[in-house]
């Protein structure tokens, strides 16, 4: 299945408790998943500080350098890929598919008019699964078969191509994955995965995370639903379904992947960028109880009152999850050579939950700030929309807060732009700007947040109020 390895030990690690117990939820879900085998690893603060292995041979586990197939995983590295060439001005995420990609609008495949209607859906809705197209390509399943079998582009189209209307619900799509795969593939003027290789892998020290498996690696299996016998599935290369699912990883290599999800880098995407990777595209906004949600490229997950990102992965003989949780400032890789059994985000939500747990994040101490704008320091304090009362608080690098008091308003945190306003970061306000209104004398007596004013005092007369206040001032009836 794998070969013998030792298991390797990250330094700086957990606690011998911590270890203990996660260690005990990879071999429940081993036992209770029946797979042949299950890798684990743990990344707190950017760094590996746990891996470990369980597997159906006695005195050996897998280690985070053997590599198992990832699946929709793969999705992420494609969805980075995109996101690099609309930061470089290369695309944009409202651009129809056919302003690049004119192969999507034409028929190269064995069903003539395969293509209709595809080169009008946008990249954010290939992106965010918001695009309506067919969840699988036509013809046998593609992930068990040769992918000699959909030799060109449009062999991924079935008709009709789009099943619901695009922009109007999330209905997952892998050919849309395909899609935006040989988008990157004609912008760049190279195949898929060598720009992946030379943009994204190699800068991020990948080196383990390939197109086709490279030893050491685990083998896929079936395991018998009534029985304890295994059947091995087949690895076929899945040619232009590929971006949808076909790369193989190790848990150390997706360890640092999930790093820098959390973090960016800087030759390779912005933390900025992968911030608006993991805000909802479709469905409910991030004030409503939602619990599952998907962004560019990246699943959204809520769970005990905070939102996990990454992704899953499946092809037959393999399972796989990456979450991260921005909260705790920790990641989880799951990783199985099982078609179906263990629940790997799961077991990843609970290996997170574990470690925040026994040895909860320990926040940066407070500290002043370095100086103190006169200005910014008298805007501080109570605001009113309307009645509602509000605090705004002055923070690190000339950024406010909004905080509503009493249970009514909406709050909200602003980063400081150059020109003197401010821009929303959450909820309603997002992407809003925050403007301050001064009298004749400079004193601060609005705040305009997109047309709504916070006043000084409820309905302040001195202010000008939109519509004006009663001249009776506030009465008793």
């Amino acid at each position: 299945m794998v070969s013998e390895r030792a298991m390797t030990v990250p330094s700086g690690g957990l606690l011998p408790g911590t270890r203990r117990a996660l260690l005990h939820r990879l071999a429940v879900g081993q036992v209770e998943g029946r797979t042949p085998s299950l890798v684990g690893a743990v990344v707190r603060a950017g760094e590996l500080v746990w891996a470990d292995g369980r597997s159906m041979i006695d005195g050996h586990s897998p280690d985070a350098d053997v590599q198992y197939r990832i699946g929709s995983i793969t999705k992420t590295f494609v969805a980075v890929q995109v996101m690099r060439l609309r930061d470089e001005g290369a695309l944009d995420l409202a651009d129809p598919l056919e302003r690049h990609l004119p192969a999507a609008t034409t028929t190269t495949g064995a069903e003539a008019g395969t293509g209709a209607g595809v080169g009008s859906l946008t990249i954010a809705q290939l992106l965010g699964h918001t695009s309506g197209l067919a969840s699988e390509p036509p013809g046998p399943w593609w992930e068990r078969t040769p992918g000699t079998l959909r030799p060109q582009l449009g062999d991924v189209l079935g008709a009709p191509s789009v099943r619901h209307p695009a922009g109007r619900r999330f209905h997952y799509s892998n050919p849309g994955f395909a899609l935006l795969g040989a988008l990157v593939s004609r912008l760049r003027g190279q195949p898929w995965g060598e720009v992946l290789r030379q943009e994204v892998l190699a800068p991020l020290g990948l080196t383990r995370t390939t197109l086709t498996p490279q030893p050491p690696h685990a083998g896929g299996f079936a395991v018998h639903p009534w029985a304890d016998v295994m059947l091995p599935e087949p690895l076929e290369d899945t040619g232009v379904m590929a971006p949808a699912g076909q790369l193989w990883s190790t848990a150390a290599d997706l360890s640092r992947w999930a790093a820098f999800l959390a973090r960016g880098a800087d030759d390779v995407l912005s933390a900025d960028t992968l911030a608006e990777m993991r805000q909802p595209s479709s469905g409910p906004d991030g004030a409503d109880g939602w619990t599952t949600g998907y962004g560019l490229g990246l699943h959204l997950r809520r769970q005990d009152g905070q939102v996990l990102y990454g992704h899953d992965g499946s092809m037959p003989g393999f399972l796989a999850s990456l979450l991260v949780s921005p909260r705790d400032d920790l990641a989880a890789v799951v990783l199985a050579n099982a078609t179906a059994g263990p629940e790997a985000a799961l077991i990843g939500a609970d290996l997170i939950r574990i470690v925040a747990e026994h040895e909860p994040r320990i926040p940066e101490p407070w500290r002043p700030l370095a100086a103190a704008d006169p200005e910014l320091l008298a805007l501080t304090g109570l605001w009113h929309w309307g009645p509602a009362p509000h605090l705004l608080h002055l923070r690190a690098d000339r950024g406010l807060e909004l905080v509503p008091q009493g249970g009514t308003g909406r709050g909200a945190r602003f980063r400081a732009e150059p020109d003197g306003t401010w821009t929303g970061l959450d909820d309603y306000y997002a992407g809003e700007t925050l403007r301050v209104v001064r009298t004749p004398d400079g004193t601060a007596s609005q705040l305009d947040i997109g047309t709504f004013v916070f006043t000084r005092a409820p309905y302040d007369p001195a202010s000008d109020t939109p519509g004006g206040v009663d001249p009776g001032g506030w009465q008793t009836y």
